[in-house]
């Protein structure tokens, strides 16, 4: 499997294959970081915090992450740096060092692809509950072609971005490898958000 060597930002959400993020940069490793990635038109590597915060000292980063390429920029009424990501590849990081400017750099390990796997019957309701969420919540999907409502992938990534899951329940359905079995687990967690 290839790897890379690149700067990873920790955070306390998860950024899925195919999904967008917003992020607001203000710390300076950041911002540096933002310019050689907008620079070289390379990615860096999202990963949800194990121990520590967004801001500050180093966070510990979990090893299963995503790459994350720069789609826009835009300044904040806030005065910050805007930016918005999209999802590529995921990772697993084999090594991570501390910058003396507190950037963490890992050496990473991409993942394959997933294999497309279209929706099996039983889980059709996902979907339509998605399309439902995406209508409510994510103006950034309404647009999405109908043939992606039937990717077993595409469907249980957006349902983890979108369901309001655990920060732990986050990454175990990033690190899932079986689109149907992501689709199942969501299926099992459903009930808990139904309103009596």
């Amino acid at each position: 499997m290839p790897t890379l060597d690149l700067p990873l930002f920790p955070l306390g959400t998860v950024l899925y294959p195919g999904g967008q993020l917003q992020l607001r940069i203000f710390e300076r490793r950041y911002l540096d970081m933002v310019r050689e990635c907008a620079r070289t038109g390379s990615p860096f590597g999202v990963c949800m915090i194990l121990e520590g915060q967004e801001a500050g000292l180093p966070a510990i980063p979990a090893a299963v992450g995503t790459l994350a390429r720069i789609a826009d920029f835009h300044n904040r009424e806030d005065g910050l740096l805007g930016i918005v990501t999209e999802g590529g590849e995921r990772f697993r990081a084999r090594r991570t060092r501390i910058r003396d400017d507190g950037l963490v750099r890992g050496e990473v390990e991409l993942w394959p692809e997933e294999p497309k796997v279209s929706v099996p019957v039983e889980f059709a309701l996902l979907a339509t509950i998605l399309e439902r969420l995406i209508d409510n919540m994510a103006p950034q999907w309404r647009h999405a072609p109908r043939s992606a409502y039937d990717d077993a992938g595409w469907v249980g990534f957006r349902l983890a971005e979108l369901l309001p899951l655990h920060a732990d329940e986050q990454q175990h359905m990033l690190e899932l490898n079986d689109p149907v079995r992501r689709l199942a687990e969501l299926r099992d967690i459903l009930p808990r958000f139904q309103k009596d």
